[in-house]
């Protein structure tokens, strides 16, 4: 498996692999939010090429996450998500292998801290910790439960406050 950034020419492929891995088996003819969030966020200025990433198999897109640009208050910080693998290879260390590329390559750019809505049981795998503990709050009051951050080596403690997503979450 190689891990890579997008090109122009993966983003149908990327398109498919969070159409599959978010499918609802009771709306089997339904797009999933997830694969037109991605095509929404590409259009965003919010979208950050250099923190897209494919995991490739055989030449096949099999799986990909991005960051994208959210804030802190001020201070610019990165949204994770969506991150999505084909579901023949999910639970076999793709969407990990994904996640510490993304997250060495936010690291390598400087970035602060990177901030998800997620399952409570997967993300602490890599060092996502409550957001409430480093005074981070999501923009809704509803999401505090799952609502997780990942400082990075040039994280300040002095970066508190409402995490804004970029617009198209917010528009799901």
């Amino acid at each position: 498996m190689l891990i890579r950034r997008e090109t122009p020419a993966d983003a149908a492929a990327i398109h498919q692999v969070h159409a599959a891995a978010f499918a609802d088996a009771d709306r089997p003819d339904a797009v999933p939010a997830e694969a037109g969030l991605v095509d929404a966020l590409r259009a965003d200025d919010s979208w950050l090429p250099e923190l897209s990433m494919v995991a490739e198999q055989d030449g096949k897109v099999v799986g990909h996450v991005v960051c994208t640009r959210g804030h802190v208050g001020d201070v610019p910080a990165l949204a994770l998500g969506p991150i999505g693998v084909l579901p023949d290879l999910q639970r076999g260390g793709v969407g990990a292998a994904l996640m510490h590329a993304v997250l060495g390559a936010a690291d390598a750019l400087g970035e602060p801290v990177v901030v998800l809505l997620g399952h409570l049981d997967y993300y602490p795998k890599f060092g996502f910790e409550p957001a409430q503990e480093r005074g981070i709050t999501p923009q809704v009051p509803d999401w505090a439960s799952h609502f997780q951050v990942r400082t990075l080596a040039s994280y300040d403690p002095a970066i508190r406050g409402e995490f804004a997503y970029p617009k198209p979450f917010m528009e799901l």
